[in-house]
């Protein structure tokens, strides 16, 4: 048995023992409640990896741009696709998760934090952005002031001369590696925690819990079709290509981030596709694909939301419209900060949950149908890079009417 075990995938595991889980907490009831602290030191070890996670990975993608990409129009337009796109992307997943409203039927019991109810106006959510302390964020666990202090080192890193800059950039780069590692170790005592919470969420809510999460994939994936129409749209109005053309010419990238739920492992055939089937320039590509691979995750965007939603729903949580504008802008930034590896979204998540102090055993548990959704999540996520490179290179003076246009009539 132990030899086969070692041989299942990671995301079988999960599942093996998180339907372990459930039937423990089925079978026993509020027994299995003693099971808890198990699932509560996943979450903490998730806690600990992430934050400095998201930090990291956010230095580290400046590290592959140069000053003159960065002020250029091709690096103007790739951060205003990413910003708007992301932007919208959160704004879809909450609408769809309030019209499916998967988290009704969950009814815990848990509390959230009495500041997710008396958030400050526009100008106030604005400046709570900007740490007073970098360490008392860090030390508080403020994840958005985190990552904007981390957006501001990456961009003074850029202005520092050719030989100082290059080895903070190596730096950078050598600790996300090594806290992305962090997280793959912590994430192997992942199908004993999420089991334990499996069984503690059953033993406690009993069958409820279940229907939920199958209204949340549902919703999860609507809004992902959504978002891939919405690109469709785009390129017809913008690049006037055929949504049909550019299906079957990308279609090699959908395969690989559905196999591995990971934009950086389908970073290469991205980059190949772009070469030779949609002979897209070089210049263009070359920059706009592993920067997206970084920083572009429509499809993870989607998902924060929809899990946040989730989350409050489950404790009876209403968000006003100022709230959903803090929403917006921390799932903004915290996508963008995602490490593009698999089940990087799902560590994200716990993050965002936590930003708004609802309760993490629903993140958590979501995790053990997270497979199930990390798929399409993904396939998003390369789809968005890819067709921001196209609506990019398609405003670009250099780029050959017959490479884009006439190949591809609309």
């Amino acid at each position: 048995m132990l030899s086969w075990y070692r041989k299942v995938s990671d995301a079988n595991k999960i599942l093996i023992f998180m339907a372990i889980g459930v039937a423990v907490g089925f079978i026993f009831g509020p027994k299995a409640t003693i099971l808890k602290p198990f699932g509560d030191l996943f979450i903490r070890l998730l806690l600990m990896a992430s934050i400095p996670l998201v930090f990291c990975n956010l230095l580290a993608a400046f590290g592959g741009l140069t000053d003159s990409r960065i002020i250029g129009r091709v690096g103007l337009k790739c951060l205003f696709w990413y910003v708007t796109s992301a932007a919208f992307a959160v704004g879809l997943g909450i609408w769809i998760m309030k019209l499916v409203h998967p988290g009704a039927g969950l009814k815990f019991s848990g509390k959230a934090a009495s500041s997710v109810g008396a958030v400050p106006g526009v100008a106030d959510i604005l400046l709570d952005l900007v740490p007073n302390n970098v360490f008392q964020a860090f030390a508080t666990g403020a994840v958005a002031q985190i990552v904007v202090f981390a957006v501001f080192l990456g961009l003074v890193t850029l202005m520092l001369p050719e030989e100082k800059k290059q080895p903070l950039q190596k730096a950078y780069v050598l600790v996300a590696d090594l806290l992305r590692k962090l997280v793959a170790f912590v994430l192997r005592y992942a199908p004993i925690g999420i089991g334990a919470l499996a069984a503690d969420t059953v033993g406690r809510y009993g069958r409820s819990v279940l229907g939920p999460l199958a209204k949340f994939i549902g919703g999860v994936w609507l809004a992902e079709l959504l978002m891939i129409m919405v690109y469709l749209v785009l390129l017809v109005l913008i690049a006037r290509m055929s949504p049909l053309y550019f299906l079957s010419k990308t279609a090699p990238m959908y395969v690989t981030a559905a196999a591995t739920c990971s934009s950086l492992a389908t970073l290469v055939v991205s980059l190949d596709v772009a070469e030779h089937r949609l002979k897209l320039p070089k210049s263009i590509y070359s920059f706009t694909l592993p920067l997206g691979a970084q920083l572009n995750k429509d499809g993870s965007a989607i998902m924060l939301a929809g899990v946040l939603m989730l989350s409050a729903q489950a404790v009876g949580v209403e968000f006003n419209a100022y709230q959903m504008l803090k929403i917006i802008l921390i799932g903004l930034i915290l996508s963008e900060g995602s490490g593009g590896v698999p089940g990087g979204g799902l560590v994200i998540a716990m993050i965002f949950v936590k930003a708004f102090n609802l309760p993490l055993e629903v993140p958590a548990i979501v995790a053990g149908i997270y497979r199930l959704i990390d798929m399409a999540i993904t396939s998003t996520n390369v789809m968005g890079d890819m067709v921001g490179t196209i609506l990019v290179a398609s405003t670009e003076k250099g780029l050959a009417e017959k490479e884009l246009v006439n190949s591809a009539p609309a």
